[in-house]
């Protein structure tokens, strides 16, 4: 059991991350220099969440690969992509076309496959 809760906060930090520096290239309006442009960039409160819950997330991804076997591990990571589309819908209102919401159900499909 933990080790699927491990796997979805795993998850939970990837797409969290992605949405963070989503947010923050949007917010972003860098002026100065290119070490200016640069120390805005990686200071960014949103960008530097994005860091933090990547290194989260890797931290993770170790403590996961040293219990489980990565043909496992890594197609169940395919679910992020699942909860980004959703980010994408509810967050920041994109269109999501049936192509993608077949290949989501796809996804859903092979990691169902995957855990049975």
């Amino acid at each position: 059991m933990l080790k699927y809760v491990l796997i979805l906060v795993n998850i939970l930090c990837l797409v969290l991350g992605q949405t963070s520096w989503k947010i923050g290239l949007g917010n972003m309006h860098v002026h100065g220099n290119l070490i200016q442009k640069f120390i805005q960039f990686v200071f960014s409160p949103f960008i530097f969440l994005g860091f933090v819950l990547y290194i989260l997330a890797t931290v993770i991804w170790m403590y996961l690969l040293s219990k489980l076997p990565l043909s496992f591990l890594y197609p169940l990571q395919s679910v992020a992509y699942v909860l980004a589309l959703f980010v994408g819908l509810f967050l920041f209102k994109e269109q999501i076309p049936i192509t993608r919401w077949v290949g989501t159900a796809v996804i859903l499909a092979g990691v169902y496959l995957v855990v049975k």
